[in-house]
């Protein structure tokens, strides 16, 4: 009883300490946070291509997966700040190419799997965690490129509300697994408590930030947040089943790896961008 305890409260500690640092570097101002997702996107594919290194003769170009995938973040935020022109991104194009070019090269034995790893990096991890930077710089309505942490951050306190709330009641009620093939502890009851929850707090922003949306947009922001990221959770959850590891990696006590921490938001992000797009172009 007290082995679990102490777990809980080491498990609590580390939540609040990675939400708060999180929240800080979002609310900091634009460098904080291009800082915050070049970090994220190079310790998610650091770990990703760790992982996948275990698998037997499969070994993935992690240097370039990781250059590829920073250097994607700080084009994507030139490009979106309006501080450069499209053709920031043509390096990183290059290097798409050279993930197949130096397979030829390489003399491995799965060459293919290579491939398919290095460029799974990239439509895995790199690209969604990019489409926050558009989320993040807006147009406002005099023609002028700026910074809004608003929107980026209402989407991580809709998955930390979802996934506090899912633990709660899946723990208190937990019944019915939700997908027992992929992930046995997730459960129906716990979706729904955390789905609640997620809506109560698009409503709460709402009040907060009425000039960013109204009511009903930010609830389907949260709805769309909650099913794309539930979605992601389970991704990352079949990607680790498949190789045979319980946590993605052990740098947070009590909540894995960073892919753990994160795994939701890659598709979360890019649906939610989806999403806003489609409201600015009907508005």
């Amino acid at each position: 009883m007290i082995a679990r305890t102490k777990k809980l409260a080491l498990r609590a500690l580390t939540g609040i300490l990675f939400v708060s640092i999180v929240s800080a570097a979002i609310l900091a101002g634009a460098t904080s946070f291009i800082l915050l997702f070049t970090a994220i996107t190079a310790l998610c594919i650091n770990e990703f291509c760790t992982l996948i290194s275990r698998t037997e003769n499969i070994t993935p170009n992690k240097v370039l997966c990781i250059v590829s995938g920073v250097y994607l973040i700080l084009a994507f935020s030139a490009f979106c700040s309006k501080c450069s022109l499209a053709v920031v991104f043509i390096p990183y194009l290059l290097a798409i190419v050279w993930m197949l070019i130096s397979e030829l090269y390489s003399k491995s034995e799965h060459p293919i799997g290579n491939i398919a790893i290095n460029m799974m990096s990239q439509m895995y991890i790199a690209i969604p965690l990019a489409t926050a930077i558009v989320i993040a710089f807006t147009l406002t309505p005099e023609g002028h490129i700026e910074y809004n942490a608003t929107l980026p951050f209402s989407i991580f306190i809709f998955l930390w509300s979802h996934d506090t709330g899912a633990y709660i009641v899946g723990s208190l009620c937990g019944h019915h697994k939700l997908f027992p093939r992929i992930s046995p502890h997730k459960t129906w009851e716990g979706t729904i408590g955390g789905t609640f929850l997620a809506i109560v707090a698009s409503q709460i922003i709402a009040l907060v930030y009425p000039e960013t949306m109204n009511k009903l947009l930010w609830g389907g922001l949260a709805l769309v947040v909650v099913v794309f990221g539930t979605w992601g959770d389970l991704v990352e959850s079949l990607i680790k089943r498949t190789l045979n590891v319980k946590d993605s990696g052990n740098v947070l006590p009590g909540h894995g790896g960073w892919l753990d921490r994160f795994d939701s938001s890659l598709l979360a992000l890019p649906a939610s961008a989806i999403y806003l797009c489609i409201i600015h172009i009907n508005n």
